[in-house]
């Protein structure tokens, strides 16, 4: 049986110099996951306009799920302005408020998480008060919960991560982000000392940390496992570590060992990197011909 997926979320249009392009984490996550032979459910909102219509269109063109996502007839839908100045830092001003502020709870949406094995949810969902209330209440009907960190700033409240910290079962960050977490509680900037506090304070079934070129880390009840990096020639990291997170869940849920879904979750990762925007199709032969093919920096 494929596990059953729900993602929640901002949906919106990445502006980049190049012109726009769909993006948003959770989206982009869900997306990747379409494109790994999953079907997610994807709970997100957008404006009635035509940035609106184009996105939807996009997703129905893949014949993905947008039977979760909402129309608002108040708000706009969601735009980023996005800094490719350094292709491997890239930098986001988040426009607000707009559509996916406001995700409405709904019976079909409680339901849906009810009839899930995986929810996954960020950070920046919960600027809101709106869809900060929707999530909170969702989570209370969610199986396996998935964090993905990402922190915007100035989106970021400490209180409320650190409930969201609490909620999780799985943990997904990057190690900038990890730091600014830890440095909450004042613990050192080492990695695995921050993952294993991570883990234990919030009593955590894994931690994951991605370390751009350098792979990643996960934390789990049998220790650290970790995966070196593989070299490509970097167009943006727009989607990587979204591309790693479909990934990785789609292999660890689906009985893979952490080592293995780690592999995989890596090469995928470096893969969109060499793309331009947030959701390339990778297909298996290529991401196995990567594998075979490239030489690994052992971590």
């Amino acid at each position: 049986m494929t596990p059953k997926i729900t993602v929640f979320g901002e949906m919106l249009w990445d502006m980049l110099p190049s012109g726009k392009q769909p993006g948003g984490a959770p989206m982009n996550v869900a997306i990747h996951l379409k494109n790994f032979g999953m079907n997610p459910a994807f709970i997100s909102r957008v404006g009635d306009d035509d940035l609106g219509v184009e996105l939807m269109d996009y997703l129905n063109n893949q014949d993905f799920n947008t039977d979760y996502i909402q129309t608002g007839m108040t708000h706009l839908t969601g735009i980023v302005k996005v800094n490719l100045t350094d292709k491997t830092e890239v930098t986001y001003k988040i426009v607000q408020p707009v559509a996916w502020d406001y995700i409405m709870p709904t019976p079909e949406n409680k339901q849906l998480v009810k009839d899930s094995d995986v929810f996954v949810y960020g950070t920046l969902s919960v600027r809101s008060q709106q869809s900060r209330e929707t999530l909170f209440e969702l989570l209370k009907d969610a199986k396996l919960k998935v964090f993905d960190v990402n922190i915007r700033p100035p989106h970021l409240d400490r209180a409320t991560t650190e409930y969201l910290l609490e909620q999780a079962d799985i943990v997904k960050v990057n190690e900038h982000e990890l730091n600014a977490v830890c440095t909450w509680f004042g613990i050192q900037p080492e990695v695995e000392t921050q993952m294993k506090f991570l883990y234990e304070r919030f009593n955590l079934k894994l931690v994951c940390v991605t370390l751009g070129a350098d792979g990643a880390v996960v934390l789990s009840s049998d220790g650290f496992h970790s995966q070196g990096g593989y070299a490509v020639e970097v167009q943006d990291t727009i989607g990587s570590g979204d591309s790693f997170l479909a990934m990785f869940l789609k292999e660890y849920t689906s009985g893979s060992s952490i080592p293995s879904a780690l592999k995989k979750a890596c090469a995928v990762g470096a893969l969109v990197a060499s793309y331009s925007g947030a959701t390339p199709v990778i297909a298996e032969k290529e991401i196995a011909d990567f594998l075979t093919n490239n030489q690994l920096n052992h971590a």
